[in-house]
């Protein structure tokens, strides 16, 4: 039976306080102004994919995607450095994606193609609007599959479609809208009871079998109707992050079934309910094989590794919504397609060299070893996981960036090599020589519509 073999997350290190957003509890969950879409699912993939046998199909799952006309998958699969047999979808223009992504890839799973799905959101709302203020960032990722390795296999599942104007967005608009809550609640609820209810009959479970319900909605009142309609118990209910996080768009959901996952039991049932545009249900039942397939990091360290002193100008700025002066300096120049093909497993792979003839560590890979000359003797080496420490630094407060000042570091990796890069996620006055680091897959910036991806160093989470 398919199910989930592996699985990953992501929260971004910044936070936004509610209060300073016009009032509310808790905050939400700010990607950086170097983190997209696309880079967030980059970093819930790496932590799916690791010990995770090899994948021949991926999906992303946004509605926020970095390209409007254009693969996102594919940056994504260079970033993590996927087979070239590989295949890539798009999925979206809605929330309900996310949950569609892992039923798809259950599906694809059963027809023997293992499966990546990354769910992934940047989520932008009016400012003082209520999608701005409930709204977070986040990303997830799980990789379907058959067999004795499975943590968590699907055994039931029901999907409804319906016409509903709820939330929505034309492409000419920067904000979606939102109709009238009441009458979205209306027809939610009793499409989110329905998805649930064929959902448990095809797992041939009650409601009070569960361990945990997940439900996301794009209406709050119906999603919050659920569990009383279903007749689950409050300690049945699983923390939807609202508090800590916000509603992560197409990644809400999938976010919260990984925190559920976290901390999941063999024989746990879980129900995750979607609802957008008519509804989606699962019911997963955990195996034996969950306490040896968790990430690296559970959501729980995500949340607690944060900064949470972010200001709403800045916010603003980095969404693009709040009109400021550039710095005073040329803007970079656009990335052409030629060099970054040419040069795409440095670029999106991190992908050294290490010469076989004196085993020198060369970043970024060459042809000539900078230790002992030889020519053409090198060996392609993956670096995105390595460790690395501070040797040198600087803090430029000229360069251009979206948040000045730049601090540029010379790293020493712990398998050998060194190289200068760039530091994030970081805070300037607390920037040390032997500091800690790891990798992290980041957007430099944005020039004529081409968005340059490359890895940054930031204090290991």
């Amino acid at each position: 039976m398919a199910g989930i073999v592996r699985y990953g997350s992501y929260v971004p290190f910044f936070r936004l306080s509610r209060a300073a957003l016009g009032g509310g509890k808790g905050e939400r969950a700010v990607a950086s102004y170097d983190e997209d879409a696309v880079s967030m699912a980059v970093e819930a993939g790496r932590e799916a994919l690791r010990g995770a046998p090899p994948v021949d199909q991926l999906l992303l799952a946004t509605t926020s995607p970095a390209y409007a006309e254009k693969l996102n998958a594919a940056i994504v699969h260079a970033a993590l450095r996927l087979p070239d047999a590989c295949g890539a979808a798009d999925l979206g223009g809605s929330t309900r994606a996310g949950l569609q992504g892992l039923l798809l890839g259950a599906d694809l799973a059963a027809a023997g193609r293992r499966t990546l799905v990354c769910a992934s959101d940047v989520v932008v709302g009016a400012p003082e609007g209520a999608r701005e203020r409930t709204g977070g960032d986040a990303a997830c990722a799980f990789v379907l599959g058959e067999g004795d390795d499975v943590i968590a296999r699907l055994v039931g599942r029901a999907s409804l479609t319906e016409e509903l104007l709820d939330v929505y967005r034309i492409p000419e608009e920067r904000f979606p809208r939102a109709w009238e809550e009441r009458f979205g609640a209306e027809v939610l609820t009793p499409l989110l009871r329905e998805a649930a209810t064929r959902a448990l009959k095809d797992a041939g479970l009650q409601p009070g079998d569960l361990a945990a319900v997940v439900v996301d909605a794009t209406n709050d009142r119906a999603a919050a109707a659920l569990p009383k309609l279903l007749g689950v118990k409050p300690e049945q209910v699983a923390d939807a992050l609202a508090l800590s996080v916000g509603r992560a768009g197409a990644a809400a959901a999938g976010l919260a079934l990984a925190h559920v996952l976290d901390a999941a039991k063999p024989g746990d049932r879980i129900l995750v309910v979607v609802g957008a545009d008519g509804a989606d249900a699962a019911v997963l039942e955990v195996t034996p094989r969950i306490a040896d397939a968790r990430p690296l990091r559970s959501v729980k360290r995500w949340l607690e590794a944060k900064r949470s002193d972010l200001a709403y100008p800045a916010y603003l700025k980095w969404r693009g919504v709040l009109p400021f002066e550039p710095p005073r300096r040329p803007d970079p120049e656009r990335p052409a397609g030629p060099p970054m093909r040419r040069a795409d497993a440095w670029k999106y792979g991190f992908v050294g060299s290490r010469c076989s003839a004196c085993g020198a560590a060369n970043l970024p890979p060459q042809r000539v070893c900078v230790a002992c000359g030889a020519v053409d003797r090198m060996k392609p080496e993956a670096f995105a996981d390595a460790t690395c420490r501070i040797a040198t630094y600087t803090v430029d407060r000229l360069a251009y960036s979206l948040q000045p000042p730049v601090i540029a570091a010379v790293v020493d990796f712990e398998q050998g090599g060194r190289m200068q890069c760039e530091l994030t996620d970081v805070d300037p006055a607390r920037v040390a020589i032997g500091d800690e680091l790891e990798m992290s897959f980041r957007r430099l910036f944005t020039v004529m519509g081409v968005h340059n991806y490359f890895w940054k160093a930031r204090p290991r989470r």
